[in-house]
């Protein structure tokens, strides 16, 4: 079965499932809320790109977020890496992002919550078989949010700072929006936008439709898929299961 075909399936029996907010993943496009002070998140998810010359994926992904101090959260993620192109197939460790986020705005009636999630990138990896950068990369983003009653809507923009040969800097945008459908079941998609990365190469844009199920308070499951607009033929997908403390 294509995989893409699969991932579909899957998205299907679960939003069939029985049924509060929670923004970032499975999405690409992020938001200021923060861990609640002294509370954790643990991810294992895997997330994946189809595209006409090869797969790129984690396989899985281990992510971990705390609450270090109120409006401020600390974030890891440590991911084994899979690529498969027309030259052969590898396997390993990637490379290791660290990230602050920091709410400096909180939500009201009238105003977002607006906050900042600056990112790098560690190359821990292996670049000459594509599980790595081999350089240094950082990401300073702004995010919005905003709630209405069960409807909550977040998005924004920032600056990849990308260096290496015929690598260039770029941007990325993206706008989401979700809806809880109930205590269990929150359904949302957003749309994103990129400038190249390469000397040679192409703006992208693309949309991801997708959710979570809050199995208990605890335990959630997260999946999105997703297909490219513009650029490159790309269809992507996320899988997690998420445990929060």
């Amino acid at each position: 079965m294509n995989p893409v075909m699969r991932w579909f399936g899957i998205l299907l029996m679960i939003m069939c499932l029985p049924g509060a907010g929670r923004a970032g993943p499975p999405f690409k496009t992020d938001d200021p809320q923060p861990v609640d002070f002294r509370h954790w998140e643990f991810y294992l998810a895997s997330q994946q790109e189809f595209a006409k010359n090869g797969t790129h994926a984690t396989l899985p992904h281990l992510e971990i977020n705390v609450g270090a101090f109120q409006n401020v959260q600390l974030h890891l993620v440590a991911p084994m890496g899979y690529v498969r192109t027309s030259d052969g197939e590898a396997y390993g460790y990637s490379d290791t992002e660290f990230g602050v986020k920091y709410r400096f705005l909180e939500e009201s009636a009238a105003s977002p919550q607006i906050g900042i999630f600056p990112l790098i990138e560690i190359p821990t990896g292996d670049p000459a078989k594509e599980l790595g950068q081999g350089s240094v990369q950082a990401y300073l983003p702004i995010w919005l949010q905003k709630s209405w009653g069960q409807f909550t809507t977040y998005g924004g923009a920032g600056f990849w700072y990308n260096p290496g040969t015929d690598n260039r800097n770029w941007l990325f945008a993206g706008w989401e929006a979700q809806y809880d459908f109930s205590k269990t079941v929150t359904v949302g998609g957003e749309l994103y936008y990129h400038t190249p990365d390469k000397r040679d190469g192409r703006s992208g844009a693309g949309f991801d439709v997708g959710g979570f199920i809050n199995l208990s308070e605890n335990d959630h499951i997260l999946i999105s898929l997703g297909q490219s607009l513009r650029g490159e033929n790309v269809a992507t997908g996320y899988l997690g299961f998420q445990y929060t403390l």
